[in-house]
C-alpha cells in the first residue's frame, strides 16, 4: 500500500487548519490514519505508544473544534501528545522524534506555537492553563465577548497529583472560563491507584439531565435572569439537589466547576459535538472521557504498561525487539529491585514507596512478593516522601524510590518532614543524571547540588552494581538516619552482581588508581568513564620511560565527604579534576572545592560536568559528548592538566 493509500487524508493535513477543512464525517478515517501513523513510527523509533494512542480521538476533535494555536490547548503528561504532534504541522519531522537535533520528546514552546507549556512532568496543566484564561481576560477588553479559549487536557494518573487539586481548588475561585478534559485511562504508567482512581470509576451523570441544564440556563441568561452570582447559587442548588437523588456527592460540581460525563473518549463525532457545546459555555467545566491506553493496536491495549515505551517493534506481529544478548549487566534498577527484596527478607522493618513507578525503578520485584509492605502512592512525590517520614517515625524502615527529575518536586517535604528529624529514610534516585532520548525534563541533573546543603543527610552514588548493594545496606543499619543514594538509567558494568552484603564506612572513598602527576576525583557510575580514560592513557604511552600518572579516587560520597581522602589528594596534587554527571555548580566539584579552600590547599581545580543550561535531547553517550564527561573528553581534559604540570 503506498503512502497516499494508507495515509490519503493524514498527508493533506500539514496544520490544524487544514483539518478543520475536512468534513465532520471524515474525522473518524482521520484518527485511524493517526493512530496507524503513530504505530508505524515508534516501531522503528522508540518512544511513548500507549498513552499517545488513547488519545487520539481527544487530539482530533480538540484542534478540529478550537482555533488552535490561538486557542490553548495545554497537553498535561507528554506521553498522550504525538497525535498533537503530528498534526501540527510535524509529520515529516516525527521519525527525528527525541533524537540528537531532532523534535523534542514531549510539547515545548520552543519547538512549536501549537505547545502552549512544557509537559514533562505530571499534574501542572490545571494550573498553567489557569493562568493563561486568567491572562487571556485581562489582557482583552471586557465587552470583547470571543476570548482566548484555553484548554487543559489532564490524565494518565495526573489527577492523582497534589498541584492539579491546588489548580483546582483556585480554578473555582477564580472568574475563568477553562475547559479542563479529564483522559480517564484508569493508567499512569502502572496501573493507577487510590481513592480518586476509584472515585473516577463510579462517577456518572445523565447526559439528558446535562442538556436541560444547558438549556435552562441560555433560557434565563437570554431573559437578562441569569447574572454571574445567580449563575453559582443556582449551580449550588443543582448540586445539591442532584447530589440528593443521586446519593452521590460530585467533588467537581462541589468546587463549583460544571462536570460532564463520564462519555466514550474514542467516539471522536460525540467529542466534537460536546466540545462545540462546552467552547460556548461560561465558567469552569471539566469534561470527563473514559479511554483505553494502546487504543487500536492490540498488543497495546492489552499489555498498557509494557507498551508505554517498548522499544523497537514489528508493527505488523506486535513482536517487540528484545535484546537476545546474555551475560550482560543487569540495569540498575534490577539491582535496586531485587536487593530490596533480599534486605526486606531479613528486615522485617523495611517497607517500599513509589509515586505511580512500582515498574520503571523495579520495586514491582518486592510487590509481588510483599504486597502489604509496598506502597505505590500515586504521582505524588511529595506525599511519598512525607508518607515515609510518617512511617520512619514509628518504628519502620522506608526505601522511597523516584526518579531523580520527579524527586525535586519533593524538595520541602525532604527537607522539612525527613531530614529536620534526622528520620531513617532511604530516598533511592533512579534516572540520576543524563537520561538520555526523554530530554531536558527529565534528566537527573540537579539532586547532587540540591540536597548538598540540607543538614542531616547522607548523599551517596555507587559507581557499580557491587557498590550499590553495599549501600542500600549500609542504609538500613541503625543510626544511620535520612541517607540518599543515587544512580542512573540503564546498565551497569557487573555481570556477577549478586556479591555479599558489607558495611560501607560512611563518609569514605577509595582509591582506585595511584599516580603522582593528576588526581582525578569522580562520584558514582561515571567513574568507570574514567577508568577508561586512564586506561586509554596508559595504553597510549606502553613502553615510553614516562607516561602521564594519573591517580582516580571513588569519592562515593558527597555528603560527608572522605576529609582524610581529600587532605591526602591537597598534599599530593597541584592539578585536580572533578567529575559528576549533574551540575557543576553546586556539586561535587564545588564541594571539594570549598573543602581544599577551608583547608589551606590550593590546587588548581577543574570541574567536569553539566553546563548552566538545561541539556537536550539525544543518546546518553551522545549527551555525555556534547557536555564533555565522556572518555574521550575525560582523556583530553588528564591530558591537559598533565602537559601543565611539566
Amino acid at each position: 500500500m503506498s503512502e497516499k493509500e494508507k495515509y490519503g487524508l493524514l498527508s493533506q493535513i500539514n496544520s490544524p487548519a487544514d483539518l478543520r477543512k475536512l468534513k465532520v464525517e471524515q474525522l473518524p478515517e482521520v484518527c485511524k490514519e493517526l493512530r496507524a501513523d503513530i504505530v508505524d513510527e515508534l516501531a522503528v523509533n522508540p518512544g511513548h505508544l500507549a498513552s499517545s494512542l488513547g488519545a487520539v480521538e481527544i487530539t482530533v476533535a480538540l484542534h478540529y473544534v478550537f482555533d488552535t494555536p490561538e486557542d490553548r490547548i495545554v497537553w498535561d503528561v507528554g506521553h498522550q501528545a504525538y497525535g498533537h504532534k503530528i498534526i501540527t504541522g510535524r509529520r515529516e519531522a516525527f521519525c527525528t522524534n527525541r533524537k540528537l537535533n531532532g523534535i523534542r520528546p514531549f510539547p515545548s514552546p520552543a519547538e512549536s506555537p501549537y505547545d502552549s507549556f512544557v509537559c514533562g512532568h505530571a499534574s501542572n496543566s490545571i494550573s498553567a492553563a489557569l493562568g493563561m484564561a486568567v491572562a487571556s481576560s485581562l489582557e482583552q477588553d471586557e465587552k470583547q465577548k470571543n476570548h482566548r479559549k484555553v484548554v487543559a487536557v489532564i490524565g494518565d494518573g495526573a489527577m492523582s497529583g497534589g498541584l492539579a487539586f491546588e489548580g483546582l481548588n483556585n480554578v473555582s475561585s477564580s472568574p475563568n472560563d477553562l475547559l479542563i478534559i479529564l483522559n480517564d485511562n484508569n493508567m499512569s504508567i502502572d496501573r493507577s491507584v487510590g481513592g480518586m482512581k476509584q472515585y473516577l470509576l463510579n462517577l456518572n451523570t445523565n447526559e439528558t439531565y446535562n442538556a436541560l441544564r444547558y438549556k435552562a440556563s441560555n433560557w434565563l441568561r437570554s431573559r437578562g435572569m441569569m447574572n454571574d452570582d445567580r449563575r453559582k447559587g443556582l449551580i449550588r442548588l443543582s448540586n445539591a439537589f442532584k447530589s440528593a437523588i443521586s446519593h452521590q456527592q460530585n467533588i467537581f460540581e462541589g468546587m463549583n466547576i460544571r462536570y460532564f460525563g463520564p462519555f466514550d473518549g474514542h467516539n471522536v463525532l460525540e467529542l466534537v459535538r460536546l466540545l462545540r457545546q462546552l467552547k460556548k459555555m461560561k465558567g469552569p467545566k471539566l469534561l470527563h472521557l473514559h479511554t483505553v491506553k494502546g487504543k487500536g493496536y492490540e498488543p497495546a491495549e492489552k499489555h498498557a504498561t509494557v507498551w508505554h515505551a517498548p522499544g523497537k517493534f514489528n508493527a505488523a506481529t506486535g513482536e517487540r525487539q528484545v535484546s537476545a544478548a546474555t551475560n550482560v549487566p543487569p540495569k540498575f534498577q534490577d539491582v535496586f529491585g531485587h536487593t530490596l527484596l533480599e534486605l526486606a527478607q531479613n528486615n522485617p522493618r523495611i517497607v517500599g514507596v513509589t509515586p505511580a513507578m512500582p515498574t520503571g525503578c523495579s520495586m514491582n520485584i518486592m510487590m509481588k512478593a510483599m504486597p502489604t509492605r509496598t506502597f505505590d502512592v500515586g504521582i505524588a512525590e511529595g506525599h511519598a516522601i512525607t508518607f515515609s517520614g510518617g512511617m520512619a517515625k514509628d518504628g519502620l524502615q522506608p526505601f522511597c524510590n523516584i526518579y531523580s527529575a520527579f524527586a525535586q518536586r519533593a524538595y520541602d517535604n525532604i527537607i522539612h518532614d525527613v531530614a529536620m528529624l534526622n528520620l531513617p529514610v532511604v530516598i533511592c534516585l533512579d534516572r540520576a543524571g543524563l537520561v538520555g532520548e526523554d530530554g531536558p525534563t527529565h534528566h537527573g541533573a540537579f539532586d547532587l547540588a540540591a540536597l548538598r546543603p540540607i543538614p542531616n543527610i547522607t548523599i551517596a552514588s555507587p559507581m557499580d552494581e557491587h557498590e550499590l548493594r553495599r549501600l542500600m545496606y549500609t542504609a538500613q543499619l541503625p543510626e544511620k538516619g535520612t541517607f540518599v543514594i543515587r544512580y542512573p538509567r540503564g546498565r551497569g558494568e557487573l555481570t556477577d552482581w549478586q556479591c555479599p552484603f558489607e558495611e560501607i564506612t560512611v563518609g569514605t572513598g577509595r582509591k582506585l588508581h595511584d599516580g603522582t602527576d593528576v588526581a582525578v576525583l569522580s562520584i558514582g557510575p561515571i567513574g568507570n568513564e574514567v577508568k577508561k580514560a586512564i586506561a586509554h592513557i596508559e595504553k597510549e604511552h606502553d613502553g615510553i620511560d614516562k607516561g602521564p600518572s594519573v591517580a582516580h579516587y571513588d569519592m562515593r560520597f558527597l555528603k560527608p565527604l572522605d576529609e582524610q581522602l581529600l587532605n591526602e589528594v591537597g598534599q599530593r596534587f597541584s592539578r585536580v579534576i572533578t567529575i559528576e554527571d549533574g551540575v557543576r555548580n553546586g556539586g561535587l566539584g564545588s564541594a571539594v572545592l570549598e573543602w581544599f579552600n577551608d583547608h589551606g590547599f590550593q590546587p588548581q581545580v577543574i570541574r567536569l560536568g553539566l553546563p548552566d543550561n538545561f541539556v537536550e535531547h539525544g543518546t546518553v553517550s551522545e549527551l555525555r559528548q556534547i557536555v564533555g564527561i565522556d572518555c574521550e573528553n575525560i582523556r583530553k581534559a588528564i591530558l591537559q592538566q598533565v602537559r601543565e604540570t611539566i
